[in-house]
């Protein structure tokens, strides 16, 4: 069996038609075997780079069936370590085991106030998070922007934290799905990231790793997100939720608006803070109600409610209680931090390096997410590669968002930089993610819809 060979079969060849156009045609879907082969010998070294980045072209161009999505997934999943939960009953880890994904945006802290909130109902959270990459951010890069918070546990660490808590976050090692870790970093410098084949491997990969009986995602749509189009998101969220049902595992989805920033702070210890502020019940609208949400819909895979209504109600009264930002800040002290030294952070923590976007005209704004995901990059909140650093204290605090009416001169937002040299590269390009219009404008919906 050769690694070519395989390629060229999922590739297809490529012909000249009657009017004498070149075209690809007749791919052909790949066994098992030949799916197995690919994904071992990236990880063992004996399959190089430039093989496999036209493998991922190859399924980018062509596709994959449902079942050979299965068979990637499956094969990511075994090509390293998957931590055990189950067995584990005597030590507290009782269940019912359920996790979130979302497939990433700008402002996006949900499954910082989600998990204490799911956890305060019953639901054990095992949470494998990742880190910020182009213009998504990271929930990695959040947690460790509070000092001392550690995102690195072994499977025991793990195990004992949602034991004791109701939940864990964690990042992935190099013993977790391998094979992710490696083909992720390829298919970003490879334009393959938005494959819905190779998007849905990915997640389910490290999800079902972690050990999550069911999982709950959330598909972003819109300018900020992966998928752009309200059909492709549909198309990602179906191929998620019916290979983690293949997989033996109950899943949703939920599909969301990405077109504009969620909530009113961007960057990593901003929106620690404004998950303090949700936890409170004082949070953004729109993150509250995106939280509340995919919270119900985790309390309902769990089997801890009869009803979406209970369901949301058991979530409502674990925020209006205190008992999760009791559990917030309890998972906090667990993994290393202060949770004393964060509140009183709250309001105060900025970056030195200061400027504000002031309206340009009156009028009713509209901001984009994908624009202002870019400014944030140049400010440290993300990174372009995954080797860069990103600045904890960096970001953007929204005084106005879409939707809104400014008069010319009042402050947009608050802009915090990593240094004083990106401040004004930044700037600009923030000006130029905010358009005005004379006349309100027709709101969108949050959550179009749900797959299950």
């Amino acid at each position: 069996m050769r690694a070519t060979d395989i390629i060229m079969k999922k590739r297809g060849t490529q012909i000249r038609t009657e009017d004498g156009r070149q075209t690809l045609s007749g791919s052909t879907t790949l066994s098992a075997e030949e799916i197995a082969f690919l994904v071992k010998g990236y990880v063992d070294g004996t399959i190089p780079d430039y093989q496999i980045s036209a493998f991922l072209m190859a399924v980018y161009f062509n596709g994959m069936t449902f079942e050979e999505t299965g068979i990637l997934t499956d094969c990511m999943l075994h090509s390293g370590d998957v931590i055990q939960l189950h067995g584990y009953e005597k030590d507290g880890l009782t269940g019912p085991f359920v996790d979130k994904h979302s497939t990433g945006g700008v402002g996006d802290k949900i499954s910082l106030p989600l998990a204490p909130i799911a956890a305060c109902c019953g639901i054990q959270v095992p949470m494998m998070s990742g880190r910020a990459l182009g213009h998504t951010g990271g929930t990695l890069d959040k947690l460790e922007s509070i000092e001392g918070y550690r995102t690195s546990l072994s499977p025991d660490e793990f195990r004992a934290l949602i034991a004791r808590t109701g939940y864990a976050m964690t990042g992935q090692t190099k013993e977790i799905v391998p094979a992710d870790r490696l083909l992720y970093a390829l298919r970003d410098v490879t334009g393959t990231v938005e494959s819905v084949p190779l998007i849905t491997a990915s997640i389910l990969s490290k999800k079902v790793a972690e050990g999550s009986d069911c999982l709950v995602f959330d598909v972003k749509c819109g300018s900020g997100a992966f998928m752009k189009s309200l059909p492709d998101a549909k198309l990602l969220a179906e191929f998620l939720v019916k290979t983690a049902n293949a997989m033996g595992k109950k899943a949703s989805a939920l599909i969301t608006n990405m077109s504009t920033p969620l909530g009113r702070k961007i960057g990593n210890f901003l929106e620690i803070e404004e998950t303090v502020e949700c936890l409170k019940g004082k949070g953004p609208a729109d993150v509250m109600e995106e939280t509340y949400a995919l919270a119900k819909e985790m309390v309902l895979l769990g089997g801890k409610a009869a009803s979406d209504e209970e369901a949301e109600q058991m979530c409502r009264n674990a925020v209006d209680s205190g008992a999760a930002l009791e559990k917030f800040l309890e998972n906090i002290k667990d993994q290393g931090g202060t949770p004393e030294k964060v509140l009183e952070q709250c309001g105060k923590r900025r970056s030195a390096f200061k400027t504000e976007l002031k309206a340009e005209q009156d009028g009713f704004i509209f901001i984009d997410a994908y624009k202002t995901g870019l400014a944030g990059v140049t400010l440290g909140v993300g990174r372009n590669k995954t080797t860069d650093a990103v600045c904890p204290d960096a970001g953007m605090i929204l005084h106005r968002t879409s939707g809104e009416y400014v008069k010319k001169g009042e402050t947009i937002m608050e802009i915090f930089g990593k240094n004083d040299g990106c401040l004004g590269e930044a700037k600009e390009a923030l000006g130029r993610a905010v358009t005005y219009s004379p006349e309100a404008p027709q709101k969108s919906p949050l959550i179009y819809t749900v797959i299950k």
